[in-house]
This record gives C-alpha cells, structure tokens and sequence, in this order.
C-alpha cells in the first residue's frame, strides 16, 4: 500500500513527539491557590481537598516557600477571617488577614507575584458576595464595597486584584478606584464568566463562604449559556479587564477557545475545587492515574485556549513539566 500522507511518522519516539507539539505550557503560567486563616496558628489540612491546607498568619511564608521550590511563582489569596458581618467589612480593613498576609509575603519574598480575590463572601456573616437589600445582593452598593477592597490590597502591596463576585460593572469601578487612588499599574484579572456551578462545593467548605440562605444563581452565570459568556467577556474588556477569566474550567473548555479566539486580552482559566476533589477520590479509589490525569486535564485547557491556569495542582504540574512530562 502506497500511503502519501502518514501522521504516525511524528509520533515514532518521544523526541519527535515532543518536537511537533502544538500545546506547550510553562510553570510560568500557573497560579497556586492558598487559603489564609486569620485565627489559625500553623497549617491545618483541608478535609474536603486532600493534600490542601489553610495556613495561619504564622506560617504563610512556607506556603509561598513551598512554591518556589517547585517552581511557581505566583499565588491567589483567599482570606478566612476572624470577624463577619452584614457588609464584609474585615475585608477591606488595613489590618485584615489578606492585607497582613501580603505584607508578610512581600517582607520574605518581594518578588513573589501575589494576586488577590477580591469578593465579599468569604467576608460577610450571609455568605452572599455583596451588601443586601430584602436578601437580594445590592449591585451598585457592593460596587462600593468591592472598590474598598481593592485598593486596601493594592495599598497592602499585592501585585494583581481579582475581582470574583460578578456584579455588574465592577470591572470599571475598581479600574477607576485604583487609577485614584495612585494603582495605576496595578492590573485587573476578572473573573468574566463565572458560572453557578456545582464545582465550587470543596472550596465553600475550606473558605466558609457557603451562602447561609439561597443560591448565587442571581449573580453567577446560568451553565446553559454561551453567548452570555461572549458578553460577560466583552463587557470586561470594554471596562478595563487586563486579563479575563472563564470559572470552572474543564466543564467550560468550549467557552474559554471562543472567548480566548474573539479577545485580545491574556485568557486565564481555573480548574476549581471539585474537579481536584474528583480526580483525588477517583485516584484514592484506584480508579485513575492521578498524575496522567492531571497532566491530561491541564493540557486540555491550554489547548482550548488558556494563557494561565489558577490550579490546585500547581506545584505539581510545575514538577511534570520540569520533567517533560507535559509542557
């Protein structure tokens, strides 16, 4: 048989397959989640994501330690706080945890690229992600609140601000509370299409952010949209969104290659609590390579079009790539 066109040539050795990859990731391009605890004292592992842990004020500097010796260079912070009420207001305060957390970062490790959550739910006493109004989350009065936030951890030397909560029009708020208040440097990765998703169970248990009545169906998007996504999207770029976000990922990955394709702006994923949890149980179970599966998954998002993958599994895909294992 005379074959003209034989793919399998490219694939007859790994130096020939690792040659002709089209997807190659770099440690450079993840960001590890670490959750701070305000009244921990150490680290305490986090039951419903195995191998995850909440860090005290004490001993936040191991984390980021821990890091870099793996070879990521950049963390999201997630803030537990002491104290809860009606507005949130602990998460903007100058001595709150994610404000002392960056100051003690920033103190042992300067070069260390820190991003910040900016949302209120871990914050306030309802566990909704905004100031509200007959139980329903006030859009514009949150504006206020998220702006608040943003610039006390821009002030407390974070390097990024992240805003999560998905109000309308925050993007701009918090671009124009920043360029005010002398940030103008400091850039803004939305969270653009945030889905209400089933994922996020794990990381409600570890951040203790579960909403105490209803759902966030009111503000998170609805899975079975697409086009909203696309305007979500367009919408943040319009408002000064540096980077945008789609949230979960590997449920999402049509959604990141059409707003990664339609948008000239870096398209950051993030592979959230549950599907870690996931992977996990089933590898616990005997049911899957947990490392095959994990290179797999990350490959699958940076193939659908990601720049940045926010992953709990960070330090370890930094360990497959330096392996060549995936990159």
């Amino acid at each position: 048989m005379e074959l003209v066109h034989r793919p399998r040539r490219l694939r007859d050795g790994e130096t020939i397959r690792r040659m002709c990859r089209e997807t190659r990731i770099s440690a450079d391009s993840l960001i590890y989640p670490i959750f701070v605890d305000e009244v921990l004292s150490g680290k305490r592992e986090i039951e419903s994501l195995p191998g995850q842990y909440q860090y005290g004020l004490d001993c936040v500097e191991q984390a980021i330690a821990e890091c870099i010796e793996a070879g990521v260079k950049s963390c999201i912070l997630f803030g537990i706080p002491a104290h809860k009420d009606a507005h949130g207001s602990s998460a903007w305060d100058p001595e709150g945890v994610i404000q002392k957390a960056i100051h003690k970062i920033k103190a042992a490790y300067p070069d260390f690229y820190v991003v910040t959550d900016v949302c209120m739910c871990e914050y306030t006493d309802h566990g909704h992600c905004g100031a509200l109004c007959d139980y329903k989350v006030d859009n514009d009065a949150t504006l206020e609140l998220l702006c608040k936030v943003a610039v006390s951890h821009a002030h407390a030397g974070a390097d990024m601000v992240a805003p999560s909560d998905m109000m309308d029009g925050r993007v701009a708020a918090i671009r124009h509370a920043l360029d005010e208040a002398g940030y103008k440097n400091v850039p803004i990765m939305a969270y653009s299409a945030k889905y209400a998703s089933a994922f996020y169970g794990p990381f409600r248990s570890a951040a203790g952010s579960a909403p105490s009545f209803g759902d966030r169906r009111g503000y998170q998007m609805d899975p079975h949209n697409r086009k909203e996504a696309m305007k979500e999207c367009q919408l943040d770029v319009e408002e000064g969104a540096d980077i945008i976000m789609v949230k979960p990922a590997l449920s999402y990955l049509d959604i990141i290659r059409e707003c990664s394709d339609a948008f000239d702006v870096p398209m950051a994923a993030y592979s959230v609590s549950g599907e870690y949890a996931m992977i996990k149980a089933a590898a616990q179970a005997g049911l899957v390579d947990e490392y095959r599966i994990m290179c797999e998954s990350a490959l699958s998002i940076f193939r659908a079009g990601a720049n940045i993958l926010i992953t709990y599994y960070a330090k370890e895909l930094a360990a497959a790539i330096q392996r060549g294992d995936v990159g």
